[in-house]
């Protein structure tokens, strides 16, 4: 199995050395396993305006929520009058001017407010950053960029197989910028607008990028611009790399950024539609490289499985650093369960990952020494199962409040017992 160091995933992340750990409360890299536990966890708060978002920031810090991520901050060309519904069309994807952020979300005064008030609560704020593409209107419509800054040599993606469409294609009609030399104008001249955008989020007192549709840019524009950018100004970046290949998410993760796990999350969407939960052992990006994935369960793009809350339990407890979704964030910040699981990442999870039983509805694994998941996907029946631990002769309590105590016998095994289509959450008192 792996080793992973000891240390916050998010302090790591955001390049935070070792010695500042102690100070943020994550323990050291020589820490014991248990004085490791704790891991942070993040927030997607979409599809509400800032003073809004703002409203609830003290909620959020209170739940435990480290960062919350939001839409792009940009002059863009869809307003709230074109939806027919919470996400449809999503707002802040269709950019017009990338130099100005009085956004249908609000003022840039108002986006400063929500900014300092989250900081004031001890809340990191991610901005999504739209690099590769403007809105689906006439060139003439952006005011920062001309005819040429853009590709025109292949139109409309219909070959997603072929990856120069995928890199040079106009996405559901939104115009493609040339970031780099593989088009015919001033790739210099965008790439400086880019930056000089990505500079303001900056100096607004962002803290990270989430990297909107990294999978139309060529890794390069990553580990040679966009990634330096993002670290000369102390910002964490993670990339929207939509695609179901580990190997093809795991390039944009080998350039320097942190990457959204789409790999595991189609292994979780099968297997949480009452699937083979097997398959989720060594699935997707957290399996191999955890210390560059982001977990989730839903997203503005994705529908969640049927099985909605188990599959928050089981991304909100692996590896990795978990983001939080749902079309309505209230129902994020009023349900009990989600606050548990934001508690349980937060305090009681940490360390490498052992798998204790794969089983088509039950799965078991292990935090080493810090927690102990059950998982039944059986939609009537308890699940019972002998399982090896780290632990002797030890009491763990169920911190998910599902079931009751349990003993670890002095050679390590316990039997533990999972509700239908529920979850349970052992550690030590």
């Amino acid at each position: 199995m792996r080793e992973t160091p000891r240390t916050s995933r998010r302090s790591v992340l955001k390049g935070i050395g070792t010695a500042a750990l102690g100070a943020l409360g994550f323990g050291s890299a020589g820490s014991s396993p248990a004085e490791a536990a704790g891991e942070p966890i993040m927030m997607q708060y979409f599809h509400e305006p800032w003073s809004t978002v703002e409203s609830d920031i003290p909620t959020i810090a209170d739940i435990g929520y480290d960062a919350i991520w939001i839409q792009q901050p940009a002059e863009a060309i869809l307003t709230w009058d074109d939806q027919d519904g919470r996400n449809d069309p999503p707002l802040g994807y269709q950019p017009v001017d990338l130099r100005n952020f009085n956004s249908e979300f609000g003022t840039e005064s108002e986006l400063q407010s929500l900014i300092d008030t989250a900081h004031s609560h001890g809340v990191e704020v991610y901005l999504d950053t739209v690099l590769n593409h403007m809105a689906a209107a006439s060139y003439d419509t952006f005011p920062q960029f001309e005819y040429e800054h853009f590709h025109h040599d292949v139109g409309a993606i219909d070959d997603w197989s072929d990856p120069h469409q995928v890199k040079h294609g106009e996405f559901l009609g939104l115009k493609d910028l040339g970031q780099l030399s593989h088009t015919d104008g001033d790739p210099a001249y965008v790439r400086q607008q880019l930056k000089n955008y990505m500079d303001k989020m900056a100096e607004f007192g962002a803290d990270g990028h989430r990297f909107d549709a990294a999978k139309h840019m060529y890794t390069d524009f990553f580990s040679d611009y966009a990634n330096q950018w993002a670290d000369d100004n102390g910002m964490f970046k993670v990339g929207e790399v939509y695609d179901g290949n580990v190997d093809y998410v795991q390039n944009y993760a080998d350039t320097g950024m942190n990457v959204f796990d789409y790999p595991l999350f189609f292994t979780m969407h099968d297997a949480f539609e009452y699937g083979d939960m097997s398959a989720l052992e060594g699935a997707g990006i957290t399996g191999q490289d955890p210390w560059h994935s982001v977990p989730f369960a839903d997203n503005h793009d994705e529908d969640g499985p049927s099985q909605y809350e188990l599959a928050f339990a089981y991304a909100s407890t692996i590896e990795g650093y978990p983001v939080h979704y749902n079309l309505y964030p209230s129902w994020l910040l009023d349900n009990d369960n989600i606050n548990n699981m934001v508690w349980v990442k937060k305090n009681l999870a940490g360390g490498e990952t052992y798998y204790r039983h794969s089983g088509n509805d039950l799965l078991v694994y292990e935090r080493y020494n810090n927690l102990l998941v059950g998982l039944n996907n059986n939609t009537s029946s308890w699940r019972d199962e002998w399982v090896y631990t780290s632990w002797r002769d030890e009491t763990l309590n169920d911190y998910s409040g599902n079931a009751s105590d349990v003993t670890v016998n002095n050679d390590g095994w316990v039997k533990i017992s999972v509700p239908p289509e529920g979850w349970v959450f052992y550690a030590p008192y």
